[in-house]
């Protein structure tokens, strides 16, 4: 069963946070993940939700998901992530 990471992010520093999605695209592929949504339109229908960006990435796995999320990696490039952007970011296993 996939596993998938959900983010919302709101970018302060884009020139910081370009150089944070140029590493993560390589890390994701690293895990065998997928983009199943990256930036994009957004429309809120419901509450008061309002994202600036949001990101889905598809992985094999819930555990490969989890590998991914708690890599030394990942919580390095997080470092650069937070720097450039107010986030929010969870993983859940897939159906």
């Amino acid at each position: 069963m996939a596993g998938y990471l959900i983010a919302e992010l709101n970018v302060t520093d884009q020139d910081l946070f370009a150089e944070f999605a140029t590493k993560i695209v390589e890390l994701v592929k690293a895990y065998d993940g997928s983009y199943l949504v990256r930036g994009g339109e957004t429309e809120v229908i419901e509450g008061d939700w309002s994202p600036q960006r949001v990101v889905v990435i598809e992985f094999d796995s819930y555990e490969r998901v989890q590998a991914f999320a708690h890599s030394a990696e990942y919580k390095e490039l997080a470092e650069i992530r937070s720097n450039s952007s107010t986030s929010s970011t969870i993983i859940v296993d897939g159906v």
